[in-house]
């Protein structure tokens, strides 16, 4: 059997699938590069990211589904997960070979699971968009930092875009070390130097506006005093409010 090692990337996926249909090597196993382990018995081809052949791929995975099911393709690349990258790649070649509609036949593994892995990373991407507490710099951009299972900054973008139309803004994957900044006219990709002190979603006090303190006070003041402690439900709020989101909430603090 022969390895496919692509870079972890959606331009890797797809140029593998065009190099796949080229070749038609028969059954492969597809892995990425940060988790290949040699094997002298097996034959290994090292994918190039070819944009071309990356959109000849894409535009005909566009012609045969639907928006719904691009948009769970898309989510499923932001997973970052082995498995669902094989089954990524695996469904793109049986939709190109097969000339059933197998996106609905939902007894098929690899649909089940990228329909389950979407609907994954659509649930963390609302929970980003509902618990994300930004904090105002010294410089004036409010500043977020987030840690989420999955990719889910891309599928931010529109949502802060249109709620915070008049700030700038940065919101930033520290896992990821990746983030997206908004200067009131369009967003763009940036890196941020981790040594300045940005490593957590709670800004440095030195880093913080001279009023940031105040309003976070605020805030506490206020959920305290809204707070009716007879009707506490602390499995219920955890339902709803998982405790490994409660870093970015101010209320928490």
């Amino acid at each position: 059997m022969q390895i496919y090692l692509f870079d972890g990337t959606t331009e890797g996926l797809l140029t593998a699938v065009f190099e796949w249909f080229e070749r038609k090597p028969g059954k492969i196993s597809l892995q990425t590069k940060d988790k290949h382990q040699p094997d002298a018995f097996y034959d290994v081809m090292f994918i190039h990211n070819d944009s071309q052949k990356a959109s000849r791929v894409w535009k005909g995975l566009v012609q045969k589904l639907s928006k719904d099911w691009i948009r769970r393709l898309h989510c499923c690349c932001l997973a970052e997960n082995e498995e669902t990258w094989i089954a990524l790649f695996q469904f793109c070649c049986n939709l190109f070979t097969t000339p059933a509609a197998i996106q609905y036949n939902y007894g098929d593994p690899n649909v089940l699971l990228l329909s389950q892995t979407a609907k994954k990373v659509e649930r963390e991407k609302h929970r980003m968009e509902a618990f994300i507490r930004f904090q105002e710099t010294a410089d004036g951009i409010y500043y977020c930092g987030i840690d989420p299972d999955f990719n889910v900054i891309p599928l931010l973008q529109r949502h802060f875009q249109n709620r915070y139309a008049d700030q700038q803004w940065i919101i930033y994957d520290l896992k990821r070390k990746y983030g997206i900044f908004y200067n009131k006219q369009d967003v763009q990709e940036i890196q941020l130097d981790l040594k300045m002190g940005l490593r957590s979603s709670i800004l440095p006090a030195t880093q913080q506006s001279a009023q940031e303190s105040l309003y976070s006070l605020l805030w506490q003041d206020y959920f305290k005093s809204t707070n009716i402690p007879a009707r506490k439900n602390t499995a219920l709020h955890i339902r709803h409010v998982p405790k490994r989101y409660w870093k970015y909430l101010t209320e928490k603090q």
